[in-house]
């Protein structure tokens, strides 16, 4: 029986994969990827995300990434609860903070993020979160809200990962968990996410695992990669890589299928 997996995090509209969207589902179909998130980063692209969704029959997310703050339109939020209303669109993201990179000013992340925690909670949305170098405002912006959802390409360190946990979120794990150097402290967190909170995602195009042999010619990461995150955590976990999957689709369905269609 073939290994059915998620992908918890695909940027597809990315201009990278303009040339060959049809070909890359493709090969995650042939690959046992049976659904994926598709990532939304500010208005317009989550229309986009909304429209490949349909598209391909996968679901997506609608909002605003940090780094898209300082570029948000007056009645966003209007334009996020109309996307909303379409039943592909089943999570509130990729929205948070990135101090790392600083793209918008600090004090706008933050006002953009509390919005959509709050349009989030009261509409009984997961939120899809982006947090760098910034955990501490982030726990101070959740503390204030009660939400679900998950903690997207999490690289934090172990006081984090056990705040996130007790908040209740799912932590998303990337190929960043397959470099041997920046992955190092990653590695050893992995083995404490419980089985119910763990969700593989490639972040596609980015994020090209290092341990894929061979590498394709384009060094463009995609979600028919997924398995070979799934092999890397299984590793490390002390886990079968069909168990790993396994979990990672029950959460997936659970945070973000099941839970929209009783709403």
């Amino acid at each position: 029986m073939t290994t059915r997996y998620i992908d918890a995090g695909v940027n597809l509209t990315s201009s990278q994969f303009d040339d060959a969207r049809d070909d890359i589902v493709m090969r995650a179909k042939q690959a046992g990827v049976d659904n994926m998130l598709l990532i939304g980063t500010n208005t317009q692209d989550s229309m986009h995300c909304l429209q490949l969704a349909r598209h391909y029959g996968f679901v997506c997310t609608a909002g605003i990434h940090p780094h898209d703050a300082k570029s948000t339109q007056a009645d966003y939020i209007a334009q996020l609860k109309t996307l909303f209303l379409h039943p592909e669109v089943v999570a509130v993201g990729e929205c948070g903070l990135d101090f790392n990179r600083n793209f918008s000013p600090r004090s706008e992340q933050i006002s953009v993020l509390s919005q959509q925690l709050e349009l989030a909670e009261q509409n009984n949305l997961p939120v899809y979160l982006h947090e760098r170098d910034a955990f501490d405002a982030m726990r101070a912006q959740l503390e204030q809200v009660k939400v679900h959802g998950v903690l997207h390409c999490f690289t934090g360190d172990k006081h984090a990962l056990d705040f996130y946990l007790h908040y209740g979120l799912m932590i998303g794990i990337t190929g960043w968990v397959c470099d041997e150097r920046r992955g190092a402290q990653l590695q050893q967190l992995v083995p404490l996410i419980p089985d119910d909170r763990l969700l593989i995602e490639t972040d596609a195009p980015y994020l090209l695992p290092r341990t894929l042999k061979p590498k394709p010619k384009s060094r463009r990461n995609e979600p028919a990669f997924v398995e070979a995150i799934v092999r890397e955590v299984a590793r490390l976990r002390g886990q079968s890589c069909e168990h790993v999957a396994k979990i990672s689709h029950a959460n997936f369905q659970r945070l973000f299928i099941t839970r929209r269609g009783t709403q």
